[in-house]
């Protein structure tokens, strides 16, 4: 009754309200503690998916980028390639690399177009920067090509300074072109840059072959021994025209003939690869 009409206790019950704060904030301590350590605990593992999230999308930006560099590089060849298709008075196909011989002894390629595209054996190849080779052998859906760095491929050449004739042939090396029988009187010297003469007709003229790296002279020898640099990228181009000449031209039904499935190009291609080097 005292306490409701008056204010005596106030005294006492704030004496006794600050004894007994610490006795509720000792006994409330472990659950606000747990409360704070469960929020850390929720905003680290929230931080921790988070990051696997950002580490995934930058995985997957990575690969984007990656495939776009690819696309990009693959979009320059194509490109070049054309770009030597302009220059070409013949008809033209463009192929792809899609397999390797696997023999030491010689230089030779499987590419995506056969006699279905109209390719015979004989026909020059090209890349972007200059000869590649030629079809030596033909499948229904694929073709062999020897390269030009092949020992037993030779391809008649021409100086573009001075057209002094020779023949370029193969060395088994993948940078390296010899010029056969040089007379030491001939005018050649090295950064000469040695193109298709067109003599013989297989290889259409004025093509890119190789540029002069050395020129070596013996006392004792009647020729020089003149080494070049295949200006064509051997051992990287993927995609090649291969050249119909003045009287291959391709046939117009074998344009309109479909490329089969990857997986019957791939049978080709490991049938190819079985067969014994010619």
């Amino acid at each position: 009754m005292i306490e409701s009409s008056t204010r005596v206790l106030d005294p006492v019950r704030g004496f006794i309200s600050s004894v007994v704060s610490p006795v509720y904030l000792l006994a409330e301590s472990p659950y606000l503690l747990s409360g704070a350590i469960g929020d850390v605990v929720a905003t680290q593992d929230q931080l921790l998916v988070r990051n696997q999230q950002l580490e995934r999308q930058i995985l997957e930006l990575s690969q984007i980028s990656q495939q776009y560099v690819a696309l990009k590089s693959e979009n320059d060849r194509l490109r070049g390639l054309l770009g030597s298709q302009g220059r070409l008075p013949y008809d033209v196909l463009i192929a792809e690399l899609v397999g390797i011989i696997p023999d030491t002894n010689t230089f030779q390629i499987i590419i995506d177009k056969g006699s279905n595209a109209g390719v015979k054996p004989g026909l020059a190849v090209l890349d972007a920067q200059g000869l590649f080779g030629q079809v030596i052998e033909v499948g229904r859906f694929t073709s062999r090509v020897l390269l030009v760095n092949d020992p037993d491929h030779a391809v008649p050449v021409r100086v573009n300074r001075n057209g002094v004739r020779g023949i370029a042939g193969g060395t088994g090396e993948v940078d390296a072109l010899v010029l056969e029988n040089v007379s030491v009187t001939a005018d050649i010297v090295e950064g000469d840059l040695l193109e298709t003469s067109g003599l013989g007709g297989r290889f259409p003229p004025g093509y890119p072959v190789g540029t002069v790296v050395s020129v070596v002279v013996e006392a004792t020898s009647a020729y020089a021994q003149v080494l070049l640099r295949p200006t064509a990228a051997l051992d990287r181009s993927r995609h090649v025209l291969v050249v119909f000449g003045p009287n291959q031209q391709q046939d117009p039904a074998a344009q309109q003939e479909q490329t089969p499935p990857r997986e019957q190009l791939s049978d080709q291609q490991q049938y190819q690869s079985q067969e014994p080097t010619p």
